[in-house]
């Protein structure tokens, strides 16, 4: 049994992604790891970093930014599909480059893998989220949220990242445009299995002014936009709203948490500042409806967006 990683990256150190974190919390664990590059501003040194690793399971693979066509973010989900074609294991491991695994999971994970290896009934592995917001110590893992998503799948031409590249669908008939990424005629939802191990979401936790560049950016590339625009620093709001996270971060994590330095520009007590929208976190609807999913429906959320069917478990 093969396990590849694989993932796409473009100005992963400018914008304050844990690129090499995220890539090193599952190297030991697959046999290569396709990386599809896409060169960045000049004063980003993504690349340098991906080469810092030294690992001989690392492929480098040269892909074009091309937000014109490719709309609404389906650029990410033909950049993702540009390095699953150059993966050759028998599962794929798509780990977006702010998203990374505790060690503690890696054996689950590779059971897993041997467990479903010769049930094609199981196309992919589903797994739970933590959504980290603002620093280290606080996330989400329900409502507003996706606590669940697909992140190992099989080996298969017709599977194909969907939408925004945040899931997968399996197509009956497929070209890389945006209307098939975007599909819901020829595409349909993957069976697959829930596992118990979990994936650190670590997309909300940068600098506040990095955060908005970062979001400034994500919207260009949604609506084609080249316009300059102000940015200003990001409002986390007040993190007494947000779940405390009180276990551990992965080992490779550490270096970097040890590294905040924007804990003083944080609100951690009090109200929202007048003059922009509440979050959903900070609405009373919301946080009555997260406090029944989790004390009264055991974690099961009310009338979420599934991308997939479950239709196996794995605990071990």
């Amino acid at each position: 049994m093969l396990i590849s990683g694989y993932t796409f990256v473009r100005n992963a150190t400018k914008l304050a992604y844990p690129l090499k974190e995220s890539i090193l919390s599952i190297l030991d664990l697959v046999d290569e790891f396709v990386i599809a590059y896409i060169k960045g501003d000049e004063d980003d040194n993504t690349l340098q970093v991906i080469k810092s690793i030294n690992s001989t399971k690392i492929k480098i693979i040269d892909a074009k930014w091309e937000p014109e066509r490719f709309k609404q973010n389906t650029l990410y989900a033909y950049l993702s599909d540009v390095a699953k074609k150059e993966c050759t294991g028998d599962w794929l491991f798509y780990l977006q480059v702010d998203e990374v695994v505790h060690e503690k999971y890696l054996p689950t994970i590779k059971n897993a893998c041997k467990h479903f290896l010769n049930n094609p009934k199981v196309e992919g592995l589903l797994f739970n989220y933590r959504h980290f917001w603002g620093d280290y110590s606080h996330c989400f893992t329900h409502h507003g949220w996706y606590p669940k998503e697909i992140r190992i799948i099989r080996n298969l031409p017709e599977i194909h990242s969907w939408r925004d590249a945040q899931s997968f669908r399996f197509y009956s008939q497929f070209e890389p445009t945006t209307t098939f990424y975007q599909s819901k005629k020829v595409a349909r939802k993957l069976n697959v299995a829930l596992i118990t191990a979990e994936i650190y979401h670590y997309g909300w936790v940068r600098p506040p002014y990095t955060m908005s560049t970062k979001q400034d950016r994500m919207v260009k590339t949604w609506n084609g936009t080249k316009t300059e625009t102000e940015i200003v620093d990001f409002d986390y709001g007040p993190l007494n709203k947000v779940p405390k996270f009180t276990k551990t971060h992965p080992v490779v994590m550490q270096e970097k948490i040890a590294k905040i330095n924007w804990s003083k520009e944080l609100q951690y007590s009090g109200k929202a500042l007048k003059g922009r929208s509440l979050y959903k976190h900070e609405k009373l609807k919301y946080r009555i409806r997260t406090w029944i999913e989790l004390n009264l429906l055991g974690g099961r959320e009310i009338g979420g967006f599934k991308n997939y069917k479950i239709v196996a478990k794995f605990k071990h």
